[in-house]
């Protein structure tokens, strides 16, 4: 007979069918144990099923413009920064593409956006991320420098898409059809995995910056105006990736 120990290894709550299958084997064994395993895997089916209509409703735009071949999801993150670039990315999934958990990026901890990362990167069919660094910010402003930034995202993708969704603006220099969605990064898969990617991305860069710029604790606050941050500004003065036109009132 079988160890609970060996039982509980085998309990794989990646699929559906994975799960249907350990129920099936185990679900006439009378042991508390494994008792207790099955019904673990019982509430993980429900779980995963709730997902999969979750991410049913998150495919709702691309559906509802299902005439459109490739759909590029668009978003920005580091509009509100008082230091760093702002990082946009756009990006095309495959239309059966089901990555579980690709949600906006504000909802999710450091270390799913990490593992979904990697995953959006190798199933999408194209990417690309658009970068304003902090003296362009300055000289053109931010909603100008996002949008740019947006703009050279779409036009480098490797695949022309015949469709743009993005996060509740319009792009100019874009010779694409576009749609903008209020809080897109929660309502349509792309633009949710493209905030991941663009996430996850400028996080990189900014623990980058904190090693060479250690006394403003970039590592943690990614270039917000946290407490610390600002009293480091006040203490030391801003460093050459600070946004000049956002720290006036702290310098």
């Amino acid at each position: 007979m079988e160890s609970i120990k060996d039982i509980k290894a085998k309990l794989d709550v990646s699929s559906i069918e994975a799960i249907d299958s350990f129920i099936n084997k185990y679900k006439d064994d009378e042991r508390s144990g494994v008792t207790a395993l099955v019904n673990k895997a019982i509430k993980s089916k429900d779980a995963l099923n709730k997902e999969y209509e979750r991410l049913k409703m998150m495919r709702k735009y691309e559906n509802e413009n299902s005439w459109a071949t490739n759909i590029a999801g668009v978003d920005e993150v580091g509009r509100g920064p008082l230091a760093g670039p702002v990082v946009t990315c756009a990006l095309i999934l495959p239309k059966d593409a089901d990555i579980l958990y690709v949600n906006d990026s504000k909802k999710l901890s450091k270390k799913k956006r990490e593992e979904l990362y990697e995953e959006i990167l190798d199933t999408a069919l194209c990417y690309s991320i658009g970068i304003r660094e902090h003296s362009v910010i300055d000289e053109i402003n931010i909603l100008n420098a996002t949008l740019s930034a947006m703009a050279d995202s779409v036009n480098s993708l490797s695949i022309k898409p015949d469709l743009v969704l993005v996060d509740a603006v319009h792009i100019p220099g874009v010779d694409i059809k576009q749609e903008s969605i209020i809080k897109g990064d929660a309502k349509s898969i792309s633009i949710a995995a493209a905030s991941i990617v663009a996430k996850v991305y400028r996080d990189r860069l900014m623990e980058e910056y904190a090693v060479k710029y250690p006394e403003y604790g970039f590592e943690s606050n990614m270039g917000y105006g946290s407490a610390k941050h600002i009293e480091a500004i006040k203490k030391y003065g801003p460093c050459p990736i600070h946004r000049m036109s956002f720290i006036g009132n702290f310098i």
